[in-house]
């Protein structure tokens, strides 16, 4: 059993300062997230987990490369990344036993098993409540959209994440709802007849729909009103080397524009990219997409470092899940929760670092189990959250804000 379940167990009236009193004194080692998820789920063995002692069917159709970090090796189409593993570690046994992909990205993007009597909160929504915003810009924001599992859960809907609504890649990338062609004057009229109307209707309706619509409204002002806030979400203001470094594609813009709104003071953001869900030729999918994402990847990290901001932004990057370890008869690989690979940077993390082992196939976890749980745990430390907080869900019932053990590699 837990510490926080024996505590609990024995009295709830002197959890909350037994807590703060263990938690209080600690200091934050970062400030900000970047969670880069690949949705589909990324097969390790192509990725930060490959088996080039394997049998072939096995070992897959790509080889490992060295990195800059003696005794790391990653997968052969990751040339970019290789020359820059001293900026991350990775954690090769992750472990779940969620095989659907909702549910995988549930336990991804939460922490928690999904459950049918709760729906919880993503580490975004959870960041969003503990640390608010800064700079007049949301605390959580999605690229280019939200993603299942990403929102609220049994928080008040205000937690959700602002949403860009399309593509920084696309030539007419324009963030919804963040451009007006009206006056100060005129927008300082409807604001103040909207109030008024919202004032009376909250009067009249208690709900936490009311509550999160004002909390829209009012940061929708705030952008819209804020120079500086709307000019963080304008990629066309990065000078166009640095476009190039990041890739002129889909991956390298999503992650470059991930990397103004950090700079501007967003606290936690998930950007998704690619596709991997690769049951048929993943020699083929790895080659279509590993490239771009390469670039990006290793971009951002060495972007964040000379910008001096990788030592408070924590960068992960997750998969719903890995794939089997043997390649199936349609040349691909197919769900498989039960050991797969995260890389994680920045933030106070001990980088250039493996945590865990998967064994010589890739088919289970060898050493040190890691969890949703624990991964998200983790995370809220290095934010100087306790991840043994306690929120309540609206019919009051007090729910630890993440149920896992903070790792070792911080």
């Amino acid at each position: 059993m837990q510490k926080r379940h024996f505590l609990f167990g024995l009295s709830t009236l002197t959890l909350p300062s037994l807590l703060k009193a263990q938690y209080g004194a600690k200091k934050a080692k970062a400030k900000n997230v970047i969670n880069i998820f690949l949705p589909g789920g990324i097969a390790a063995q192509e990725f930060l987990d490959p088996k080039s002692l394997a049998p072939s069917e096995y070992r897959g159709p790509f080889g490992s490369i060295k990195t800059n970090v003696s005794g790391i090796e990653i997968g052969e189409k990751f040339q970019k990344l290789s020359k820059v593993a001293d900026k991350f570690s990775i954690i090769r046994s992750m472990t779940h036993g969620e095989a659907a992909h909702e549910r995988g990205v549930h336990s991804m993007m939460t922490g928690y098993k999904p459950s049918p009597a709760l729906v919880y909160p993503s580490m975004g929504s959870v960041v969003s409540v503990e640390l608010g915003g800064r700079n007049k810009l949301p605390a959580y924001v999605s690229v280019p959209n939200a993603l299942e599992n990403g929102g609220s859960g049994y928080l008040s809907s205000k937690y959700n994440p602002f949403s860009l609504g399309s593509d920084p890649i696309s030539p007419s990338f324009k963030v919804r709802d963040l451009n007006s062609d009206v006056d100060a004057q005129r927008f300082n009229r409807r604001k103040n007849i909207l109030e008024a109307v919202d004032s009376k209707f909250k009067n009249e309706v208690n709900s936490d729909n009311v509550s999160a619509i004002d909390s829209f409204y009012s940061q929708a002002y705030d952008l819209i009103s804020s120079e500086s806030a709307k000019l963080a979400f304008d990629i066309s203001k990065e000078d166009q080397k640095t476009k190039e470094m990041y890739g002129l594609t889909t991956a390298g813009q999503r992650l470059l524009i991930s990397r103004r709104l950090i700079e501007a003071g967003v606290r936690f953001l998930t950007v998704s990219y690619g596709g991997w869900d690769m049951h048929d030729n993943i020699k083929n999918g790895f080659e279509n997409q590993a490239p771009e994402f390469d670039q990006a990847l290793a971009a951002l990290l060495s972007d964040l470092s000379d910008r001096g901001l990788l030592d408070e932004t924590v960068v992960v990057v997750t998969s719903e899940f890995g794939r089997t370890p043997k390649i199936n008869n349609t040349a691909g690989r197919d769900h498989w929760p039960r050991v797969f690979s995260t890389l994680i940077a920045g933030g106070g993390i001990k980088n250039g670092q493996i945590y865990g082992t998967s064994d010589s196939l890739g088919g289970e976890v060898d050493e040190n189990p890691v969890s949703p749980s624990d991964l998200s745990a983790t995370i809220f430390s290095l934010l100087g959250i306790d991840p043994e907080k306690q929120f309540m869900t609206q019919d009051l019932r007090p729910i630890f804000i993440s149920q896992g053990n903070v790792l070792p590699i911080i």
